[in-house]
């Protein structure tokens, strides 16, 4: 390998720390991978949702292409809402409206892969 080349990475899923959202309560957040691990291009995130949680609408800088591990919850893009379940797979342009809705009585979990750098969130009315 030169020395140009990143550094593989393992991270031990123990290791991964998870922190609330502040926009919305009961979402939680944990970096799997980012730029502080060497990653060239992307960062992922896995995100947890609780039962009855509830994501405001809002936009980001930076497109999201997303996974969902566990759970049934609805995603609302750009107007269209949609429940998705573990195993589905989501796009958000950049700059696209959208929210989220948990209203099982179980938690969603979904990975979400974003280009590294910095992502603004605007939350709308």
């Amino acid at each position: 390998m030169s020395e140009q080349s990143p550094t593989p990475v393992i991270k031990q899923g123990d290791d991964i720390e998870y922190e609330s959202v502040g926009a919305a309560a009961g979402l939680s957040k944990g970096v799997l991978l980012d730029e502080s691990d060497g990653t060239p291009t992307f960062a992922m995130r896995r995100f947890t949702l609780d039962a009855g949680a509830e994501v405001p609408k809002h936009t980001n800088e930076v497109e999201h292409e997303q996974y969902v591990l566990e759970g049934e919850y609805v995603v609302g893009i750009d107007g269209e809402e949609r429940t998705v379940s573990a195993g589905d797979s989501i796009f958000i342009p950049a700059g696209v409206v959208h929210w989220y809705r948990n209203e099982s009585d179980q938690p969603g979990a979904f990975i979400c892969a974003v280009p590294n750098g910095d992502d603004s969130i605007e939350l709308c009315e």
